[in-house]
């Protein structure tokens, strides 16, 4: 009867490994998409493909938003796959879940409840990717 339950413990976890690949790669995908338009659009042409949390801020601040949400893809990405400090994809994971009540609240003040929902939704995986690397480690 162990061996069962030892069985079936594996598989949900090989599930949920599985699982969380794909939403890290979901999430470094819109990162690093959106940190990419940030670093070579201009202000305006940011505001008009939906990126309008920048509005106001300096390029250069628009710019370093970029580079770390870059950044934020690649922690949430290269520890796991080069099996070097893998503790630093949750904390990644992490910090891009704290980031979203911020982003959020700049939307929520545009009257954008569109991209609200849309970062309590990353505010969630994120949480949902931090907690099930931690479990899995």
């Amino acid at each position: 009867m162990r061996c069962c339950f030892e069985l079936c413990g594996q598989n949900i976890q090989v599930m949920l490994n599985s699982i969380l690949w794909v939403l890290q790669v979901f999430i470094a995908i819109i990162f690093v998409y959106s940190g990419v338009c940030k670093m070579l659009l201009p202000e305006e042409k940011l505001l008009v493909i939906g990126q309008t949390g920048v509005e106001g801020l300096s390029p250069s601040l628009i710019t370093f938003i970029g580079i770390a949400e870059i950044a934020g893809a690649i922690g949430l990405i290269a520890p796991m796959v080069l099996q070097i400090a893998t503790w630093l994809t949750p904390v990644t994971a992490l910090c891009l879940a704290l980031i979203m009540p911020f982003a959020a609240r700049i939307h929520y003040r545009r009257n954008e409840p569109g991209c609200v929902r849309n970062n309590a939704f990353l505010f969630l995986l994120c949480l949902f990717i931090a907690c099930g690397r931690i479990f899995l480690n």
